[in-house]
């Protein structure tokens, strides 16, 4: 869906940096040195990038509105 706020593993905060790292990807840098530039050095944070999948604009249109 969305990316977690914190790592699952060592708790550091990860979701801040999930926009610059998907503009770095867009625009042809590699995903490990798009994960360098954003200052990922562990890799149980870095697993949290690449193993995350952007689903929530396949799921949003199924999404019910509060109040029906």
């Amino acid at each position: 869906m969305i990316i977690p706020v914190r790592c699952f593993s060592c708790g550091a905060v990860v979701a801040h940096k999930w926009e610059e790292f998907n503009e770095l990807v867009a625009s042809g840098t590699e995903v490990s040195d798009a994960l360098d530039k954003i200052g990922f050095s562990r890799y149980c944070c870095r697993r949290m990038y690449v193993g995350h999948l952007d689903l929530i604009h396949e799921v949003a249109p199924f999404s019910q509105q509060s109040g029906n």
